[in-house]
């Protein structure tokens, strides 16, 4: 089954972005027809992957307000398997231009609708906020995965984003469904990395997947070379790390 996946956590620093570029490469490593759509008007998954031989000039704004097609500003990038749509700063602005605009909330769904037959799972960064971008993605998507850090305040704007989901599946897509949360940042020696571990598991129940991020110096450094981890350095934590991430959602087990 196709999946379209939205990462997402309004609370900011949690791997978003980390886990959007790292999941869409491992997924095309694995050979499967990836496309990842950055989102954030922050860009920072475009800045991640600026030496990974995008070739397009044109952003997901020129589609979604301009009414570019969708062939013309999807790249390929140094992976067979995996394309990439990038985003700039004009996407700031994007939410007041919105307004004004018929299915507003449907934009994104309606240029997504248009190429998934090519895809066996399309990856969506929403920004870190719940407004009508991320209202954009939450209606074309099938689910969506919560990046957490382990950390004190893991559990604080997740009741907010539960909130704005539930809204979403009562009135716009009855089909969102909550993939998993993936822990990040995770350093397993530390008590408290422990703790909120056990307080996921006693939350969320079977959402956590057991895959786990862990603090690792080789992914930090990877988004500076303009690459995914698993390219930067394949031996890394980090890269395998992403990469049984991305055959436990294959497998569809958490």
């Amino acid at each position: 089954m196709k999946k379209i996946i939205s990462i997402i956590n309004q609370k900011g620093g949690v791997g978003k972005t980390t886990t959007a570029i790292n999941l869409a490469a491992s997924l095309g490593i694995l050979e499967k027809k990836t496309l990842l759509i950055d989102f954030d008007p922050q860009a920072n998954a475009t800045t991640g992957l600026n030496d990974f031989d995008i070739n397009n000039d044109f952003s997901i704004y020129d589609a979604i307000i301009e009414n570019k097609k969708m062939a013309d500003i999807i790249s390929n990038t140094s992976l067979e398997y995996m394309d990439f749509i990038k985003s700039d700063t004009n996407l700031v602005g994007c939410e007041v231009e919105f307004v004004s605009l018929p299915g507003r909330e449907k934009r994104l769904l309606n240029l997504i609708n248009k190429v998934k037959k090519n895809y066996d799972y399309i990856l969506i960064d929403c920004p870190p906020s719940l407004g009508l971008l991320t209202l954009n993605a939450l209606t074309a998507s099938t689910d969506i995965l919560i990046p957490i850090q382990s950390e004190f305040f893991a559990l604080e704007g997740l009741k907010s984003l539960q909130e704005t989901i539930k809204i979403v599946k009562e009135n716009i897509n009855s089909n969102l469904n909550i993939l998993g949360l993936l822990i990040t940042m995770h350093t397993k020696r530390l008590r408290l990395s422990k703790k909120v571990e056990s307080l996921l598991k006693t939350n969320f129940k079977n959402k956590l997947f057991e895959t786990k991020i862990s603090r690792n110096v080789r992914l930090a450094e990877a988004p500076d070379d303009g690459k995914p981890a698993i390219m930067y350095d394949v031996n890394c934590s980090g890269a395998q790390d992403y990469m049984n991430l991305a055959m436990e959602i294959i497998n569809e087990k958490k």
